[in-house]
């Protein structure tokens, strides 16, 4: 599981286009953080992704059991 409380480091190298890398140091933006953030929302998503293919039957055979039968515990709920 992906953190943002004081994750240890690693220094790497990247390419990043002469412009855009340009342009954010004159914006004074911190590159590595935002490659940082950038990426950490990636791999969250991408796992996402993972996540819901990796489960789809699941989801459609429960989905599909849900609408014949209701949900489950349903009589006691007060809602």
């Amino acid at each position: 599981m992906l953190s943002t409380v004081h994750s240890a480091k690693k220094a790497t190298n990247i390419t990043l286009s002469a412009d855009v890398l340009s342009e954010a140091k004159a914006l004074k933006i911190n590159i590595s953080q935002a490659c940082d953030q950038y990426l950490r929302e990636l791999v969250r998503a991408e796992r996402e992704r993972r996540w819901q293919h990796d489960h789809a039957d699941f989801v459609t055979a429960y989905n599909q059991t849900v609408d014949a039968e209701g949900l489950p515990l349903d009589q006691w709920r007060t809602f």
